[in-house]
């Protein structure tokens, strides 16, 4: 199923080449509420596409067109977020209302639309990001419920390989690695978490136990 209800809010790329595509989830108690404050002039907000539980999607801003998605963010150096990437919401209340597992419906269009968008773009697995990944201090989502290894089973974004583990890197190396991975570790802590939360969604306490340091080996690895 799919709806099509245009967002005021969005503007020009400016020349910016699309190149990422970044994950939220609305964090809102409904999807309605959600889908009206991504349709208020006033509100300022919006994202390409919306997918409610149900597997619902609805298309707010056309791809060619800078969503306001991301706020204040910065992802492998480059902070205009916005102009790069396209933005999809999934319909989840977030860990303020109740945060959930996303359903088999949700995912299975997310996996849909996800496809058809790295068809037309050119974004590779490792700008395929989470909210949390390119505003680490700010925001958590889509959080430690969201399937990212699901999604890279079907040949979107990043996963450490199961077949080759490698050795934890050094305490020392780290955050260097993480800072080249993308994010941003002005706030080592906050970084390390949301690095947690995309790839050791067990644990999320900012701690750079042996279990992080080796994910932050294999997902460094493939770049």
């Amino acid at each position: 199923m799919s709806a099509t209800l245009i967002s005021p809010n969005f503007n020009e790329r400016d020349g910016v080449t699309v190149d990422m595509l970044v994950l939220h989830y609305t964090g809102m108690k409904s999807a309605a509420e959600a889908l009206a404050r991504m349709c208020d002039p006033t509100a300022e907000v919006s994202a390409h596409y919306m997918i409610d539980e149900d597997g619902t999607l609805t298309h707010l801003v056309d791809e060619q067109m800078r969503a306001w998605h991301a706020g204040v963010a910065m992802w492998r150096g480059f902070s205009n977020i916005n102009s790069r990437s396209i933005g999809i919401e999934l319909v989840n209340p977030g860990h303020e209302f109740g945060y959930r597992d996303f359903p088999d419906a949700q995912m299975q269009t997310l996996i849909t639309l996800c496809q058809g968008v790295l068809a037309r773009h050119d974004i590779p697995a490792r700008n395929v990001v989470a909210h949390a990944d390119v505003a680490p201090s700010r925001k958590q989502d889509p959080g430690e419920r969201f399937d990212w290894a699901r999604l890279a089973a079907h040949g979107i974004g990043l996963w450490p390989s199961a077949d080759h583990v490698p050795a934890p890197v050094p305490d020392s190396d780290a955050m260097p690695l993480l800072s080249e991975i993308g994010y941003d570790c002005s706030d080592p802590n906050a970084a390390v978490i949301a690095f947690q939360r995309h790839f050791c969604p067990a644990r999320i306490d900012g701690d750079l136990d042996r279990e992080t340091r080796r994910a932050i080996a294999g997902v460094h690895t493939p770049i």
